[in-house]
């Protein structure tokens, strides 16, 4: 995770990046396809057998949702200014 001092857009989209990789990565590990977002969890909590790749997949939803509203809030400050 980054520090608040590290916050920027830039900083923001490589971490999403790499939170998208390792994601995708679980995707294709447990074919999880959902035709919504809403669905991908109980899909997610019926594929995925192994507990730490569950509670990673988790871990990485929170930390995409915590840096998606990070960049939302970095951006309108921005257009504020």
């Amino acid at each position: 995770m980054l520090l608040l001092d590290e916050l920027t857009i830039e900083n923001i989209q490589t971490e999403l990046e790499a939170i998208s990789h390792e994601m995708i990565a679980l995707i294709k590990k447990y074919n999880l396809s959902a035709s919504s977002q809403l669905e991908i969890i109980d899909m997610a909590q019926n594929n995925i057998k192994d507990q730490k790749d569950y509670i990673r997949f988790l871990e990485l939803s929170l930390e995409g949702r915590i840096y998606g509203e990070a960049a939302t809030s970095i951006e309108k400050e921005n257009v504020s200014k």
